[in-house]
This record gives C-alpha cells, sequence and structure tokens, in this order.
C-alpha cells in the first residue's frame, strides 16, 4: 500500500498522463509504418525499367526508332495520299476554280482591298489568316532549328564552326568587290519588291527573299566579324518579333471588325499608288522582315550552328 501510494504521488509529480504516452507511442508508430511504406514504394519504383531502358538492355533501341519512323512516315504517306486521291478532277466542273468564288476575287478585289494586284488583295485580305498562319510558322521553324543546331562554345565542335577561321583569311577580292557594288542594288530591289506589292507583282514574300539573299551574298563575301556589325541574334529576334506582333495586332483588328460589320475609317487610297490599299502596304513590310530575318537565319545556323 506503501508503494503504491508513492507511485501516485510520483505519477502527480511527474505531470505525464498515461493515455497521452500511449497515444504519442501509437502515433509514432503510425508514422515509422508510413516512412517505411514510402521506402518501400520508392525502392519498387527505382527497381521499374522505362521503356527506353529496357529496349537499352535488349539492343532493341535502335531498331525500334528506325521501326517508329518509317512507321510514322507510311502513316502520313497514306494520308496524304488519301487526301490526294480525294481532291476534285483537273477540269472537273463543282471544282472551286469554276466556282463564283474566282468571279467574285477578280471583280471585286479592287473594290473591296484598293489593290490593283488581285494575289495581294487576296493573300493579305481575303486569306489573310493563312498568311498570318504562314509567317508564324517561318518563325517557328527559325526556332526548331536553333534548339536543335545551336551549339555553346563550350562545345568542341570543329566542323561547325569553321567559319570563325574562315573570317581570318583574306577575302577575295573579286567577291568583295562585287558584294560592295551589288549587295546596297539588292537590298534596294527588295524593299521596291515590297513596296509595290499591292500594284505590281511582288510583295511581302519575295521582296524579303529578296534581302535575305542579299544579306547571305554579304555573309559570303565579308564573313560573319563584318555583318555583325549590323545583323546579330539581337536583331534576328527584336524584328521577327515585332514584325509579327504588328502583323498580328493588324490581322486581328482587321478579323474583328469585319466579323463584326464595323466601319474602320482606314482610306483605301487612290488605286496604282503606293498608299493604297489600306493595311495592305505595312503587312507587306512585316511580312517583308520575316523572310528575310528566316532566310538569313536558316542559312547561318546550318552553316555555322550559331549567329
Amino acid at each position: 500500500m506503501k508503494k503504491s501510494s508513492e507511485a501516485f504521488k510520483n505519477w502527480l509529480l511527474s505531470g505525464s498522463d498515461p493515455l497521452e504516452e500511449e497515444m504519442i507511442e501509437t502515433l509514432s508508430d503510425e508514422e515509422s509504418e508510413k516512412h517505411e511504406q514510402t521506402d518501400e514504394s520508392s525502392r519498387i519504383r527505382k527497381e521499374r525499367k522505362s521503356l527506353k531502358e529496357y529496349l537499352y538492355e535488349k539492343g532493341m533501341y535502335r531498331p525500334a526508332r528506325i521501326v517508329c519512323s518509317i512507321g510514322l512516315c507510311l502513316m502520313l504517306i497514306v494520308m496524304l495520299m488519301g487526301t490526294v486521291m480525294d481532291m476534285p478532277y483537273f477540269g472537273q466542273a463543282d471544282t472551286l476554280v469554276n466556282s463564283e468564288l474566282s468571279e467574285f476575287y477578280v471583280e471585286k478585289t479592287l473594290e473591296h482591298t484598293g489593290a490593283t494586284n488581285i494575289i495581294t488583295g487576296i493573300i493579305l485580305n481575303f486569306r489573310g489568316f493563312d498568311t498570318l498562319g504562314e509567317s508564324h510558322v517561318l518563325f517557328i521553324a527559325v526556332c526548331s532549328v536553333i534548339i536543335l543546331l545551336k551549339m555553346s562554345p563550350s562545345e568542341e565542335n570543329p566542323r561547325l564552326y569553321t567559319s570563325d577561321r574562315e573570317d581570318q583569311k583574306d577575302e577575295d577580292l573579286v567577291l568583295s568587290s562585287l558584294t560592295r557594288f551589288l549587295f546596297p542594288l539588292i537590298c534596294m530591289f527588295g524593299v521596291y519588291i515590297i513596296l509595290n506589292g499591292n500594284i505590281s507583282p511582288g510583295g511581302g514574300f519575295s521582296g524579303g527573299a529578296v534581302i535575305g539573299a542579299g544579306l547571305i551574298l554579304y555573309l559570303s563575301a565579308y564573313g560573319y566579324k563584318r555583318i555583325r556589325r549590323f545583323f546579330t541574334f539581337k536583331t534576328f529576334k527584336v524584328v521577327s518579333c515585332l514584325a509579327l506582333i504588328s502583323y498580328t495586332s493588324s490581322k486581328t483588328f482587321h478579323f474583328i471588325t469585319g466579323a463584326n460589320e464595323i466601319h474602320v475609317p482606314i482610306p483605301l487610297g487612290t488605286p496604282g499608288t503606293i498608299f493604297s490599299g489600306g493595311l495592305l502596304l505595312p503587312l507587306n513590310i512585316f511580312v517583308g522582315l520575316v523572310v528575310a530575318c528566316t532566310m538569313y537565319a536558316l542559312y547561318t545556323l546550318f552553316r555555322k550552328g550559331d549567329f
């Protein structure tokens, strides 16, 4: 009895609760079980091998890639061939060529767009959404090539950087002399094609291609050291992004106002002059900048791997 009273006094002085201690022990046991289950699941997850690792171990990774690539190509070929077989025959009476759409383009393009060049009116006005996508496709193509081919200077791949050594060589006298004379003329001719795209054959795509060819000629004649003075990777990013944003904003404004039949106070101008066609002139300029930057970027990336 004396011992039990002493134990009771000690329990009162300690301030501990047997139920609380039991709960703490139970919770600690549950936490340890959870940790054990987590460790077990992580161990099982680590033991599971990915399909790539499994194919590597079996020596089947390369054949599997080849089979998948061939299968994808065959699937695309079948889809394209099915689409071609479903197209109407040439000269058939119910084709779009013989519909009222062609007649509308020929008779109403000048009235609706103010452009004497029917092709430019169709591409940048009636089919402006398609051209908007095509311009973005060019920029996406360059971005894809940059991701795949752009190398950092730390990577030792001298084959991709032969142009750095070429810049140290003597310039070709004939090529550099001709380029000094032709480069300004080529750029001026490209600008002329872009600005006159709404009144004569030409436009942003063809004019931008001419300017891009001029940049490639200048690079071939003088090397990267000279062309970096006015065209770098930063130049490509700024010019391409601003041109695409401006083009997208202009066409979005055009789409919204046209779909809601909102009158736009943008004069079409006098047909046959450079400033005719409403928004066609700035749209041609934006497209020309994108095409010129794309041509030069693709050339220099495939040649060197970097700007």
